[in-house]
């Protein structure tokens, strides 16, 4: 195979520039995941709670502005949505190192900048996953997911690896500039991509109606079987992998004797299996079916995060370790199967509510799942926690297991007729993989 072939969309400028600003981006995120925490555990010194409360924080902007989200982004042009979050998000994250150096930086300072980042990240999030049918076409949406989840998951390498050593050199505190300097790359990046969207058509009316576009993309996800098992199966994984992530810190610090690099190594083996995930995808999801790979990969994988609170202080916890980085594997498989599935199957105007509901159902249990986990940590301590939160995503599957995607393989044993209809009837545009409509 030539390398042209193998470099595939990053040939193209635009696409190239997207996947950039998403390794940049990323890169300051999965920086945040440890140094954040980091901040509220060893420079603040608070307890098991009060670290659940704060990883609630990060995600409540799902519950705050999950759904309306959609339809805002769905009356605007994806990419200055994103540009305008990335560099609010780095001006963020530049306000806790300033505040931490004025000796002004308190729990209830980490609270409010983790929930104002969570509702930017919710926009964001959303602009993203409705940009990339724009921008790569719906055809190429498989290699498009794929390319960019590889690369997300090199960050997840990279970034812990980094954010660990950075942590014990200069502090959990001034680590988070390294995470200001990559969101604002990542919005410059995304402003240099020439390619236009069109601006969204609307249906002449006086003035937009917010809560009749909410329900619209609601209904059209929730009358969907497939959809409708993707969303109740990620809301349980989201409340249960909440509930585990919340105690996880705790758990290496206190439980497992780890130092700062110990976990930043630890998570960046978490990186490897995504890494290996996103390289597998397209052919696991050919060889198995797009549709039973989101069910199968997680069953296979799941069961292995009980390994995890069977670990003891010393190699064993790296033994563990090899639980998160088959989670991380099958979940960036799952993933990038079931976004390409979720994208083919919404119409244009739809697709940010569509990115939305799933966003808000999948991420609405992330917060409660936080608020959990710390209650559960106070109460039975961080290895229950695991445990609880291992048994929780494991059960994730059952969704799946009762909708259509139990037995399709890219859409055979469905009726397919070449094209998806909302609730108002109006096709899609056809995606030549033929998975863009699935019935039961």
């Amino acid at each position: 195979m030539s390398s042209s072939s193998r470099l595939g969309l990053l040939k193209e400028r635009d696409f190239g520039l997207l996947f950039a600003a998403t390794a940049l981006g990323q890169l300051g995120d999965r920086i945040i995941f440890l140094a954040l925490p980091l901040v509220a555990i060893a420079a603040l010194h608070v307890d098991e709670f009060q670290v659940g409360l704060l990883a609630a924080m990060t995600t409540g902007g799902s519950l705050l502005v999950g759904l309306p989200a959609g339809a805002w982004v769905d009356r605007m042009r994806k990419r200055p949505v994103m540009v305008f979050a990335d560099l609010a998000r780095a001006l963020l994250l530049l306000a806790i190192p300033l505040a931490w150096w004025a000796d002004r930086l308190t729990i209830w300072w980490l609270y409010a900048a983790a929930l104002v980042h969570g509702v930017l990240t919710v926009f964001f999030d959303v602009a993203y996953a409705s940009y990339l049918p724009h921008l790569v076409g719906r055809g190429h949406l498989v290699e498009g997911n794929a390319k960019l989840s590889a690369i997300r998951s090199v960050t997840s390498i990279g970034g812990p690896a980094a954010a660990g050593p950075l942590v014990g050199l200069v502090g959990a505190p001034a680590t988070l500039l390294a995470s200001s300097c990559g969101m604002a790359l990542s919005g410059l990046l995304a402003l240099s991509i020439r390619r236009h969207e069109p601006k969204p058509k609307r249906e002449p009316r006086e003035r937009p109606q917010l809560g009749q576009e909410i329900k619209e993309g609601l209904l059209f996800v929730l009358r969907h079987p497939v959809l409708r098992g993707i969303m109740l199966a990620d809301a349980i994984f989201g409340l249960s992998l909440a509930t585990y992530q919340a105690m996880l810190l705790v758990f290496l610090e206190r439980e497992a004797g780890l130092q700062p690099f110990g976990i930043g190594l630890l998570l960046s083996g978490m990186g490897c299996g995504a890494l290996l995930g996103a390289l597998l995808a397209t052919t696991v999801s050919r060889r198995i079916g797009q549709g039973r790979v989101i069910w199968i990969a997680s069953l296979a994988t799941c069961p292995l995060t009980a390994l995890m609170p069977l670990a003891a202080p010393g190699w064993s916890v790296y033994v563990a370790a090899i639980g998160l980085s088959a989670l991380s594997l099958g979940g960036v498989i799952r993933v990038v199967a079931q976004s390409s599935f979720q994208q083919a199957l919404t119409p244009d105007r739809l697709l940010g509510r569509m990115s939305a509901t799933a966003r808000f159902v999948s991420w609405a249990g992330i917060p409660l799942g936080g608020l959990l986990g710390g209650a559960l940590g106070s109460t039975l301590g961080a290895t229950a926690t695991l445990w609880i939160g291992a048994a929780g995503m494991t059960s994730s599957v059952i969704p799946n297991l009762f909708s259509p995607l139990r037995t399709s393989t890219s859409g055979l044993g469905l009726s397919l007729d070449g094209s998806a209809s909302d609730p108002g009837g109006e096709p899609s545009n056809h995606h030549p993989d033929g998975v863009d409509s699935i019935q039961p």
